[in-house]
């Protein structure tokens, strides 16, 4: 069985449509892409060299302190 054709995607497209509704799904998208764009700056920050993380010139924590509370506030 291989990959599903065009018309067959729309068909559940329009179905998942149908059952979460469209804001659902919008909301849904945006946090997928917060969660992707997390886990990246969280790889970044792993590649980070031992000097950085040893004299704190990351300032990954202050970011991800200020999104948090960018998201409290809304």
């Amino acid at each position: 069985m291989g990959m599903p054709s065009v018309p067959q995607l729309l068909i559940i497209l329009v179905i998942v449509v149908l059952i979460f509704g469209a804001k659902r799904l919008k909301n849904l998208g945006g946090d997928l892409g917060s969660a992707v764009k997390g886990f990246k700056q969280a790889v970044k920050d792993q590649d980070a060299t031992p000097a950085e993380l040893e004299d704190g010139s990351d300032q990954s924590d202050a970011t991800v302190m200020r999104q948090t509370d960018d998201q409290k506030s809304t």
